[in-house]
């Protein structure tokens, strides 16, 4: 509707005038590598996914596929931090740090 798009071109996400473009779902001031700021998202994002797949002993497909597959109860307890945890960075962190780098 033009609602949500008014409401998602408030956020920075542009709505795409076509599909060559590929970038108009998300805020193009982060997600290129054109200025630092896209360039840092990359990097300590990567660091983060690498780090988290190293210290979790596997990466959150890994846990969620073939640990619920064998009824593991530690990848059962993994799955579910992963979940609370991204509620958490969505809803409490990410509105207050977004900011800063759009």
């Amino acid at each position: 509707s033009d609602a949500t798009i008014q409401y998602l071109a408030g956020l920075g996400i542009d709505y795409p005038a076509s599909d060559e473009t590929g970038m108009g779902f998300v805020p193009t001031t982060l997600f290129n590598f054109a200025n630092w700021k896209g360039i840092l998202l990359a990097l300590v994002g990567g660091f983060f996914v690498g780090f988290g797949s190293r210290y979790g002993e596997g990466c959150t497909s890994g846990h969620a596929i073939t640990g619920l597959s064998h009824l593991s109860l530690p990848s059962l307890v993994t799955v579910i931090g992963f979940f609370i945890g991204g509620l958490f960075m969505t809803w409490l962190v990410l509105p207050y740090i977004l900011p800063y780098f759009l």
